[in-house]
């Protein structure tokens, strides 16, 4: 079903890190490998940023150890890195270098892993689209902000890769791209050293091959146990009723509605929800808060450098700067109340299953797509993961979206895994019927 354009090979980080355990050499095979694909595909794909020097890299894989011990890993180019420049997708910050690492990159190197490069941001992580283009079809937006994120793992230039998500710039791409993509719970992973859009929404967001591999690294980063279970059996998916923020395309609703007789297939079971009349307002909770705190976290930009910044997040900003003080306070209250009523939502049920998207990828570069169905969930500071393995009627992947409460990552991503393979089973049920006709 991919376009003839398409250069998407993603690969498993868990099958990387085992053939290691096997033969340390794997170490410097998988960063030579690493910077090969790059030099093969970035001049389409147009994914990074910054590349790690080959010689430098080969030197970190021979000494590296722990559980990510020579496994490439790229990072978006909003966290701040000792080693590579920074610009946080602003022509403001051209050749900045930090002098530290952000939190989440020194973790990175303390288990080993080796940051091969910088990846695509938007604009401060905002939706200004960028030059981006989706492994699985050149054509196409690879969504947004985390673009060079996504793209890079469904390229298979890294098996992980580190983005985030202040509306829907982790799961969103990763749908779009067709790769897993997970947003923690809110704080679960240090934002410290990330150029900072909104105190209150900035999640660190991770990207694999498959939902397996992207629990594996969330352990490891975290510290939390959150590696998947292959035998967890009878999951109970909320699946509503209808979306307070918009219906989704007749192509998103028919994947989704192919996973949930997958799910079925497989021993889950599906329950109707309906959303409390509450959900209907966070989505402009959600942009009273965002346009605050963007306003003050870009003041400095917005004062002293309006003229480069992009007329898209001018526009932003300029209309964030109507938001009182007394508006923020009346939607910080609101979310807290909010919170506090997301146990009769996941009343009766394991976890919510949604589009990750309203519609595959948007043909061309003039668009990052919509957020909204991923920008109630980071508000709320649930923990998100966009499951790969279904194709859209137009050819391009599209995922599904699994919700929980807040720090229930680990039943999230066992739920996610057990989609994940009841999909597999199910598509390639189908493919051998088809094969059979």
């Amino acid at each position: 079903m991919m376009s003839a354009h398409s250069l998407y090979r993603p690969q498993s980080g868990l099958d990387l890190i085992r053939r290691i355990a096997n033969d340390p050499r794997e170490r410097t095979r998988a960063v030579r490998q690493s910077l090969s694909r790059i030099e093969e595909v970035e001049p389409e794909v147009r994914a990074m940023t910054a590349v790690v020097q080959h010689d430098a890299a080969m030197a970190q894989a021979m000494v590296a150890k722990g559980p990510l011990a020579g496994v490439p890993i790229a990072v978006k180019d909003i966290f701040d890195t000792s080693e590579f420049v920074t610009s946080y997708g602003s022509s403001i910050y051209r050749g900045h270098e930090p002098r530290s690492d952000a939190a989440v990159v020194t973790w990175l190197r303390r288990y080993g892993g080796i940051v091969v490069g910088k990846t695509v941001t938007s604009e401060f992580a905002y939706m200004a689209p960028t030059v981006t283009r989706n492994p699985s079809d050149l054509g196409r937006t690879s969504g947004g902000s985390s673009s060079g994120s996504a793209a890079a793992v469904a390229a298979g230039i890294v098996p992980f890769a580190i983005g985030s998500q202040t509306g829907g710039s982790t799961i969103r791409p990763a749908s779009f791209c067709g790769v897993a993509g997970y947003k923690p719970t809110f704080g679960m992973l240090s934002t410290v050293g990330m150029k900072c859009f909104s105190w209150s929404l900035d999640t660190v967001g991770l990207f694999a091959a498959g939902v397996s591999d992207v629990a594996y690294f969330a352990q490891v980063l975290s510290g939390r146990r959150l590696a998947v279970s292959e035998d967890s059996t009878g999951p109970v998916f909320g699946l509503p009723d209808r979306y307070s923020w918009g219906e989704p395309s007749a192509n998103a609703a028919a994947a989704l509605e192919t996973a949930v007789r997958a799910i079925e297939d497989a021993g889950g079971r599906i329950k109707r929800v309906r959303f409390a009349p509450w959900m209907a307002d966070i989505a402009a909770a959600h942009e009273t808060i965002q346009r605050y705190e963007a306003y003050r976290s870009l003041g400095y930009e917005y004062d002293y450098h309006r003229a480069e910044l992009s007329p898209m997040l001018c526009a932003f900003l300029d209309r964030a700067a109507t938001v009182d003080m007394a508006a923020y306070v009346n939607a910080c209250a609101f979310v807290e109340q909010a919170r506090k009523k997301l146990s009769e939502l996941f009343d009766g049920i394991t976890a919510l299953i949604t589009p990750s998207a309203p519609d595959e990828a948007l043909e061309g570069l003039g668009s990052t797509g919509d957020p909204s169905f991923n920008r109630n969930w980071t508000l709320l500071g649930c923990p998100c993961v966009s499951v790969p393995g279904l194709w859209g009627l137009r050819g391009g992947p599209i995922g599904v979206q699994v919700i929980c409460r807040p720090w229930d990552d680990a039943v999230c991503l066992d739920a996610a895994s057990f989609v994940e393979r009841a999909v597999g089973a199910h598509v390639g049920h189908f493919a051998a019927t088809l094969e059979n006709d």
